[in-house]
């Protein structure tokens, strides 16, 4: 217990000194630069101690659950009892009988950038900023899908012992592609989502798991193998949330295509309702009148014949005369 709380205050004092500086900037442009008092000043001193307070605990956890978990998991998931076919040592390992370690990372990927703090505060934000248009749990999962196969990359890697440079070099030239035809709107969020990922939930999982399978595959070096795994899962979040965003621009050009039909084929379908009715009308018009009227006819016939009667030359005795 006493143990416990020692490094609960030593890591107290090391946030306090870290954060120290932050405060004094801030301060400093408040009352020297902007010249105006600080508003709820014994609010914001409350929210400095519980960063402080948050800040102290999570180191802690960090260091005495986190990073052994994840070095702990890459452990035995490399162990050759758990991987090796019957009667095959550690080094007659081929880079396919590690299945378990990718879908490990996948997935720890996953999970963790979901839970990271940072991306659902810029999520909420860039809803707010774009009146709607984005869906924050849909930039997550953009994101998410993102780091879960940069770290099965990563791992991958590790694993195969291949140069870390080749898989930047070409996950960048996707992105300068993607940059050019990605929509100019979408282009620094996606940027700044492949930062925002990498924070205090990812980072500490990730690079525990990096270093646990450089430390237990045969032939890697923790130091220039266990790092690099945080440089993947900034990079590909990128492609995944432009690649998000062109099918959503899709989709909606898509609905609002079929909306306009819809709405071109409701018109026409009215206007040859409304001709079709006029023609009736016309004729209930002209039956309606001949009802009113039944004589005009007839007047019309013996005004014509009278007419034709006074033609010179016109036999009017029939045909018995």
């Amino acid at each position: 217990m006493l143990h416990a709380l020692s490094l609960i205050l030593a890591s107290f004092l090391a946030t306090i000194r870290d954060i120290l500086p932050i405060i004094l900037i801030l301060g400093f442009f408040q009352v020297f630069v902007l010249r105006q008092t600080i508003p709820n000043l014994k609010g914001v001193l409350t929210g400095f101690l519980m960063v402080i307070a948050g800040l102290s605990l999570f180191l802690v956890g960090l260091e005495h659950a986190l990073f052994p978990l994840g070095e702990m998991m890459a452990t035995q998931l490399t162990d050759p009892a758990f991987i090796a076919p019957e009667g095959t040592g550690a080094e007659g390992l081929n880079w396919t009988d590690y299945g378990w370690v990718y879908i490990f990372a996948a997935a720890i990927g996953f999970s963790t950038t979901l839970a990271e703090p940072a991306l659902i505060a810029v999520s909420i934000k860039a809803r707010d900023v774009s009146g709607g248009a984005l869906d924050p749990m849909g930039l997550r999962l953009a994101v998410a899908l993102g780091v879960s196969f940069s770290v099965a990359l990563g791992a991958f890697r590790i694993i195969t012992g291949t140069p870390l440079a080749l898989y930047m070099v070409f996950g960048y030239l996707i992105v300068i592609i993607q940059t050019v035809f990605a929509s100019k709107t979408i282009v620094p969020l996606a940027y700044d989502s492949g930062g925002v990922t990498t924070s205090t939930v990812t980072v500490p999982l990730v690079t525990a798991l990096g270093l646990g399978l450089a430390t237990t595959v045969p032939g890697r070096s923790p130091l220039l193998d266990g790092f690099g795994l945080i440089a993947l899962a900034s990079l590909f979040p990128m492609i995944t949330v432009m690649g998000y965003a062109k099918l959503a621009e899709k989709k909606t050009l898509e609905r609002m295509s079929g909306f306009v039909s819809a709405l071109l084929n409701k018109d026409q379908d009215n206007e040859v309702q409304t001709d079709h009715g006029a023609d009736l009308g016309r004729e209930d018009e002209r039956g309606l009148q001949s009802r009113e009227d039944p004589g005009r006819d007839g007047e019309h016939s013996h005004k014509l014949g009278a007419r034709r009667g006074t033609e010179p030359g016109e036999d009017l005795s029939g045909p018995d005369a």
